[in-house]
């Protein structure tokens, strides 16, 4: 499955809904071939020794093609074909089962199977495919909606197929070699594509969370590709296939993929526990982000950051006393609640945006951890120590 951003495909297992779509990103996922409910868009889309594939020192065109299909030896057996079945309300308050299906690949020995969230959220029921007759039910063993990453588990896994190697993220570089293996539209299994590595550190906003240090690749990516690897040129795994950006709802050579560290450090921990713990202050983006103009509107003591609307009730902002609005202001067409304590920085990193505070709490924080915010409260400046929770599971999206 594929996530569309902007024409942004997420390419999960669900059939097309019309409410998932983005402004400019299309989500949807491949519909099973035998699937009379359309599909979701979201476009989001054996090595002989365990680690790189070496094929030949010679730079020529057989080694690269010997290279290439060592990999595709190697890994696609790995590679599964997953086909959910999701309940859908409809208007006569029934439930209508819709099939869609997506890609996943085999994590470790155990049976644990790595896709995207949006693959199998709200599924009812779970197959996997490891190509030919072996059809496997699948269980969820742990989710993370807001990294779009998911775990599902097989009670076994058929005698040969390894587990695809992973490899670091850390050091990409543009015009590195991508590859991707995949099941397009649901009915192309294992199909391989190579592209390039296009751009590197992306941030994506989808509906329903914001992915970050994106890789983007123009390895052709379409509807069922989603959860999926993205691949390296020795084999390794690199990425987790997640989103498009399509005009067509078709690769138009921007593919998007969740980049292996991240999947490093959020696997294990659901494999462990089912979830994974984002931090979080409880402060609700119903806030303003201070312009210069705003600032001057509002006769607001500084030209930069975060007027304090609301809070969530006994969260880790609402336990320290921030404040919040006080009275509504009308500028322009517009209703303002202000008069509540302005955030200008977290741990001394200065804050001009929302997108600035969630990045910082996301990358630079964990849960438990202290965090010092910078506010300005009748034109004082004080500081303010806050204890970060985790991020209720209510408020990370499906």
């Amino acid at each position: 499955m594929k996530r569309v951003l902007g024409s942004l495909l997420l390419i999960p297992l669900l059939g097309v809904l019309a409410g998932c779509m983005l402004p400019g990103v299309s989500l949807f996922v491949t519909p099973a071939p035998a699937a009379t409910a359309t599909p979701q868009i979201i476009m989001v889309v054996a090595t002989p020794t365990p680690g790189l594939i070496e094929v030949g020192d010679e730079d020529n065109a057989d080694s690269i093609e010997a290279r290439r299909i060592a990999i595709y030896e190697r890994v696609s057996p790995a590679v599964v074909n997953i086909t959910t079945q999701v309940l859908r309300s409809n208007f006569f308050w029934s439930a209508t089962p819709e099939e869609g299906s997506g890609s996943g690949f085999l994590w470790d020995t155990e049976g644990h199977i790595v896709t995207n969230n949006h693959v199998v959220a709200g599924a009812q029921q779970i197959e996997v495919s490891f190509g030919g007759d072996t059809n496997l039910q699948a269980t969820v063993v742990g989710t993370d909606p807001i990294n779009d990453l998911a775990v599902i588990k097989v009670d076994s896994v058929p005698e040969g197929v390894q587990p695809v190697t992973p490899g670091s993220s850390t050091n990409l570089q543009v015009g590195q070699t991508a590859i991707v293996i995949g099941n397009p539209f649901g009915q192309f299994e294992r199909t391989m594509t190579q592209g390039i590595i296009s751009a590197i550190n992306r941030t994506i906003e989808t509906d329903s969370t914001v992915l970050r240090g994106v890789i983007q690749t123009d390895a052709a990516i379409n509807q069922g590709n989603s959860g999926g690897p993205l691949l390296d040129s020795h084999g390794r795994l690199i990425g987790v296939n997640s989103a498009i950006y399509s005009p067509t709802g078709t690769s138009a050579g921007v593919g998007l993929a969740i980049p292996v560290d991240k999947v490093l450090q959020v696997v294990p921990v659901l494999i462990e526990t089912g979830r994974f713990p984002h931090p979080w202050l409880g402060i609700e983006e119903l806030g303003y982000e201070i312009s210069p103009a705003l600032a001057q509107a509002l006769n607001l003591p500084v030209e930069s950051g975060l007027l304090l609307a609301r809070l969530y009730t006994g969260s880790p902002a609402d336990s320290a006393n921030l404040r919040t609005a006080t009275e509504q202001v009308i500028v322009g067409n517009r209703r303002y609640l202000v008069g509540g304590d302005i955030l200008t920085a977290i741990d001394g990193v200065e804050l001009k945006a929302w997108n600035d505070l969630s990045a910082y709490l996301e990358e630079k924080t964990e849960v438990g951890q202290v965090a010092t915010l910078t506010i300005l409260r009748n034109g004082k400046e004080l500081a303010v120590e806050v204890t970060l929770a985790d991020t209720p599971q209510s408020l990370q999206g499906d």
